[in-house]
């Protein structure tokens, strides 16, 4: 059975101050029936373990590097995040791949270093509204995940999170059914590509997860939980979220 996640993406969102909403999250669900995961930007990471160490959030990075250490200025690996405390990484994400041109196999580096730290690794996927106009989504996403998913990937290594691009930060989302048929083909594709793990990788669902369409999203077979954005900002919107989580049938 696979257990739900509730992971909040905090982008370059945060100060020390707001930590606070964090320490909220952990305080109100104190046993949720669901993994909770926040990732703030690299220069909380360690704070954030430290204040929340012990509770039932954990903490992620946003973006590692795919060596382990070099000449690389400004960025983090993935060892580095281990080493802070961080439990998961994300990778692949739809900014990173558009503002840095990261390409599938960057990801699938990116992945592998994060294995190798002993994280595990949140890829990214999901297509733009001209390749969804185009009808072009279901190849899109199939294409993403053969070419990002690393050798070694397993069910406990890696969560793979479906973002349509026009779907992040802009209040739109999908039809329950778009949701139903890429997840439906996600898990599908994954049976052909980890046909000994497939059926324990968890699917997340982000674009505009919010407590107004939490509990129908996480009623759609195959979501596995959310990647969430701003609503993971503030501790009452991301409660709700977690809440309808820990309601949602069990897959």
């Amino acid at each position: 059975m696979r257990r739900k996640l509730a992971a909040g993406n905090w982008k370059m969102h945060g100060l020390a101050a707001d930590l606070a909403e964090a320490e909220a999250v952990a305080r109100d669900h104190p046993r949720p029936g669901c993994d909770v995961l926040i990732c703030p930007p690299a220069t909380l990471v360690a704070r954030a373990v430290d204040r929340l160490s012990g509770g039932p959030v954990a903490v992620g990075g946003q973006d590692c590097h795919k060596t382990e250490k070099g000449a690389h200025t400004g960025d983090v690996s993935a060892a580095m995040l281990a080493d802070a405390g961080a439990t998961h990484v994300i990778v692949g994400h739809s900014e990173r791949r558009a503002d840095h041109g990261e390409t599938d196999a960057d990801v699938a580096a990116k992945a592998t270093a994060a294995h190798a730290a002993g994280l595990i690794a949140i890829i990214c996927l999901g297509e733009t509204e001209a390749q969804r106009d185009a009808g072009e989504t279901l190849a899109v996403v199939a294409a993403q995940l053969a070419g990002s998913l690393p050798e070694g990937a397993t069910a406990a290594n890696t969560v793979i999170a479906y973002e349509p691009v026009w779907a992040i930060g802009t209040g739109r989302t999908p039809t329950l059914e778009q949701i139903a048929e890429v997840h439906t083909a996600l898990r599908e594709r994954l049976r052909a590509l980890l046909p000994s793990e497939a059926d324990g990788v968890r699917l997340l669902y982000g674009g505009s997860v919010k407590p107004g369409n939490a509990a129908e999203i996480f009623a759609v077979a195959d979501v596995d939980g959310a990647l969430v954005g701003g609503a993971s900002l503030k501790a009452a919107d991301f409660g709700a979220i977690i809440a309808a989580l820990d309601g949602a049938p069990a897959a």
